[in-house]
């Protein structure tokens, strides 16, 4: 069994994202500054997560299908498992997750879990948004949130009940 990471990265419209896969399995998608892994390894998971990334920038991939995985408590998992259901160009609030999970009072819950998300785009938290359509909290900027969402519009049409 493989106990290190390949890592890879891929300059994005929107920044540069570096690619983490460990035992045949995507675990980390993140927005970063700049290049900080002197070696790279880019296998061919790796290079068919870029592939698809390319693919969703480009607007013609709406569903990632890279084989993925991140740490984290049951709770987290359940959370990321629902945000991995909102449809591309389509937005939830964290209230509805709460819901959707059984405990509409776990709306905090439910955004600390979103917070740590790993796997940026893959599992589309920036498709959370706040109870009045306002854009909340997103770790790698606001600015991407929005980006990435007016994208995903543009690229899947009319959406009935929009929230954003």
């Amino acid at each position: 069994m493989n106990d290190s990471f390949d890592i890879s990265y891929y300059e994005s419209p929107i920044g540069l994202i570096q690619i983490k896969s460990i035992n045949q399995k995507i675990c980390s998608v993140l927005f970063v500054e700049k290049e900080t892994e002197p070696f790279t390894i880019d296998t061919p998971l790796n290079k068919e997560c870029i592939r698809q990334l390319k693919e969703y920038f480009a607007g013609t991939l709406h569903v990632f299908n890279v084989p993925h995985y991140q740490i984290g408590t049951d709770f987290q998992q359940r959370v990321w498992n629902e945000v991995e259901k909102i449809p591309y160009g389509d937005t939830a609030t964290y209230g509805m997750l709460a819901y959707r999970l059984g405990d509409s009072k776990s709306v905090r819950a439910v955004g600390t879990s979103n917070g740590k998300n790993q796997l940026a785009i893959i599992v589309p938290c920036h498709r959370v948004i706040g109870s009045d359509g306002h854009l909340t909290g997103y770790a790698w900027g606001i600015d991407k949130k929005e980006w990435l969402l007016k994208h995903e519009i543009e690229h899947s049409g009319p959406v009935e009940g929009r929230l954003f």
